[in-house]
């Protein structure tokens, strides 16, 4: 029996397979697909690699060493580990777990999405290829008619099919947040399908997740393959490349640039969230997890490199079939995934083929990350309360709860005025400062609390390989950067939220940030002694940590030499 089905045993990972491929699937997710591509172009081409491969060095791949490392020494989970390692920074997990809770809010509502167009992608008709549907306006654009396609370089009014059928048919957007609507139950029923498989992966724990990933976290790769090789053949393909990578090394003097690449770099490598710290607590103590963050970060990086050429050669292919510069045509985020692309392959032969292939691989490599965030907010819970949680089929109960709770939750993003929630909580709740600001707590919890060097003797024992883990000065750098930049949210860039709505959004941004300083300031006040006495006590790491206790041990034994 699988240790971690004992009551009271923590469970592990099978083998090391399992481990990897959970992590690229978590790493490699839609910000490979749909982000990093449109920031390189946006920021200067081949120059924006500069800043971006800078951050990967100084950020990315030491904070991903870090957490992971941090998971697989004290194995516990993001709240009870720093509880181990720096009792007075415990709230630097407990801000990790809230952000990985509005995580796990937003992101089923993409998947959702991202079903409702793969079902419609095997209709005989897509139905953002035409202009007849109930839905479309008379300002809609039919790109696969050249008369239409004439057309549209001359009217500003005009809206394409596909941008009609994501806002008119897929959300039926409303007029603003005040605006709420009823709920689109053919969403709901994504959600919902969704949702049972994210539980029915999940509810066992790494034991049956850790076999769903041999599918969900390869498959993705054979559908980029297909794609790319499909795009590269495409004509106008290599006026979108040379869009994506034509260097600008002037842009590299615009801070938004290079705070663009640190927050991709915080983005795509799932760092200030705790996720990577879950996955490492399920390792063995000696397994290698420097080499291992090394090649994962590699993966990550290649991933997205290699998906800007899929993605801007099928730009390119679209910008020539409408007569206009692949500028116009370049999208990032949803607009990419559920208006650039659908209204692209419905202009290629065999369009539903491509859009299955598309959606398909979009859905696995959502589904992953989600699974990445579901096992970090449950494992922590569990690790907050073993006795009760790692009974027999309690962990079952408790997914099952977690599950309906987020549900209910996201029938306020699934209404006419959902996709204003949905910003809004995406925005403040689970990017942007709050990450950093967690990022830079953590960095000074260890190297300043707990102690690089400390942390390094951690890694040199586990791997028996020692790292350099840098200051957190270059996290606080992207944080400055980001606030001091700081723009209110927009919608669709015109739409303007309520000032309620902005003050809503800070609450959530807020709530994670204050929770750091408000649970170490909590800590020290409900302490005994003098203050001195207590930030002792809060600063020592758990006695049970091996080299805490083996350290407690030489001790003893200096102590009985003496005597």
């Amino acid at each position: 029996e699988n240790p971690g089905t004992q009551e009271g045993k923590r469970e592990q990972w099978s083998s090391k397979t399992e481990f990897l491929l959970t992590v690229c699937g978590n790493v490699v997710g839609l910000g490979n697909v749909w982000r990093f591509p449109y920031l390189c172009y946006k920021n200067g081409g081949g120059a924006f690699l500069v800043p971006y491969l800078l951050y990967v060095g100084l950020c990315g791949l030491p904070l991903f060493l870090l957490e992971t490392s941090i998971g697989q020494y004290t194995q516990q989970g993001i709240v009870t580990c720093w509880r181990s390692l720096c009792p007075l920074a415990e709230g630097v997990g407990r801000a990790e777990l809230l952000i990985l809770i509005y995580d796990s809010i937003i992101y089923l509502v993409i998947l959702a999405w991202t079903l409702f167009y793969l079902v419609f992608s095997f209709s005989s008709q897509l139905p953002w290829a035409s202009c007849g549907n109930t839905w479309n306006t008379d300002q809609c654009v039919d790109f696969t008619s050249l008369n239409h396609t004439a057309n549209w370089t001359s009217k500003i009014t005009t809206t394409s099919a596909a941008t009609e059928f994501w806002e008119r048919r897929v959300l039926a957007i409303s007029g603003g947040i005040d605006e709420v609507g009823s709920v689109r139950w053919e969403l709901m029923l994504c959600l919902l399908a969704c949702w049972a498989v994210c539980y029915f992966c999940i509810w066992k724990g790494i034991r049956y997740s850790g076999k769903v990933v041999y599918f969900t976290a390869t498959f993705p790769y054979l559908m980029l393959l297909v794609l790319l090789v499909r795009g590269l053949t495409l004509p106008g393909a290599w006026e979108g490349v040379q869009f994506y990578l034509y260097p600008d090394p002037v842009r590299l003097a615009d801070p938004q640039v290079w705070m663009e690449a640190g927050t991709q770099v915080f983005f795509s490598y799932c760092v200030g969230r705790g996720s990577q710290t879950v996955l490492g607590s399920f390792n063995k103590y000696n397994n290698n997890c420097y080499m291992d963050s090394f090649w994962l970060c590699l993966l990550n990086g290649c991933t997205s490199f290699v998906a800007g050429f899929a993605v801007f050669s099928v730009l390119g292919f679209m910008a020539q079939k409408q007569g206009v510069s692949v500028a116009m045509v370049a999208e990032s985020g949803p607009g990419l995934a559920f208006i650039a692309f659908p209204q692209a392959a419905a202009m290629m032969p065999f369009p539903q083929l491509w859009t299955v292939c598309f959606f398909f691989m979009l859905l696995l490599l959502g589904i992953d990350t989600q699974f990445v965030i579901m096992e970090g907010v449950i494992t922590s819970f569990i690790d907050l309360f073993p006795v009760t949680l790692r009974r027999p089929r309690y962990r079952e109960g408790f997914v099952l709860l977690f599950c309906l709770s987020c549900f209910l939750i996201q029938l306020t993003l699934i209404t006419e005025g959902g996709i204003f929630v949905f910003q809004l909580i995406d925005y403040y709740g689970c990017s942007g400062a709050c990450v950093l600001f967690v990022a830079v707590f953590e960095s000074l919890a260890v190297g300043w609390i707990f102690g690089a060097d400390h942390m390094e003797d951690a890694i040199k024992d586990m791997t028996a390989q020692r790292p350099c883990i840098g200051a957190c000065g270059k996290y606080l750098n992207s944080f400055i950067l980001h606030m001091v930049d700081y723009k209110p949210l927009k919608f669709n860039r015109w739409y303007m939220y309520p000032d309620w709505a902005y003050a809503l959004g800070w609450a959530m941004a807020l709530s994670s940030i204050l929770l750091v300083p408000l649970w170490g300031i909590g800590k020290i006040c409900v302490g005994t002694g003098s203050l001195r006495q207590r930030l002792a006590v809060l600063c020592h790491p758990d006695d049970e940590l091996p080299l805490t206790r083996q350290g407690n041990r030489q001790n003893t034994e200096m102590e009985t030499f003496k005597i």
